[in-house]
């Protein structure tokens, strides 16, 4: 696989059922990577308008422009996007990343921590999270994750920990729209 390769990102629930599918991203090279994502071998894709698939089937176009940040061995990855009125993060609770290929893999375990562009951090979806830890059957392993990933998440966006940097998040878009975008 080439750094910037079209990759495919596939969220499942912790059951193994597909949740949804983001089917064109473009991963930023390694030598583009800022030097702090570089250091915790961060993988970063961009997208714009791409295609995204549920699972029963219906698709749709996201409508800001994505910058996505996996870290290895963290219970969490963050998605920048890109609006009128600044960066808001998108930050899914979620299983480390698994990358084969040109996939990227995750369990997502329906928590999510919402950071505004004026900072305001908002928890959303913790009744979905507790639905699904009956039906599911969440093991005290994944619950203990679940909860080591959220507060180790919430501490980073908090301290404005990389890859909470909206300048670094807008300098990729910028790469992403000179290769592929409305400039290319």
């Amino acid at each position: 696989m080439n750094d910037t390769d079209v990759v495919v990102i596939k969220s499942f629930k912790h059951n193994g059922h597909l949740h949804r599918m983001w089917l064109e991203n473009r991963r930023v090279p390694d030598h583009l990577l800022h030097p702090e994502h570089a250091a915790q071998n961060m993988v970063v894709t961009v997208n714009c308008r791409t295609k995204i698939v549920e699972a029963a089937g219906s698709e749709w176009f996201s409508r800001s422009p994505g910058v996505t940040f996996f870290i290895p061995g963290m219970w969490y990855n963050i998605v920048a996007l890109i609006e009128n009125g600044g960066v808001r993060y998108y930050c899914n609770v979620a299983s480390p990343p698994y990358m084969y290929g040109n996939v990227i893999t995750y369990i997502d375990y329906d928590l999510d921590l919402i950071v505004t562009p004026s900072g305001e951090r908002i928890l959303v979806d913790q009744d979905e999270y507790e639905r699904h830890k009956q039906s599911y059957h969440y093991s005290s392993i994944v619950e203990k994750k679940v909860r080591e990933g959220l507060k180790q998440l919430t501490e980073r966006a908090d301290k404005k920990r990389a890859p909470f940097d909206s300048e670094q998040v807008l300098a990729y878009y910028d790469w992403w729209r000179k290769e592929w975008g409305d400039e290319a």
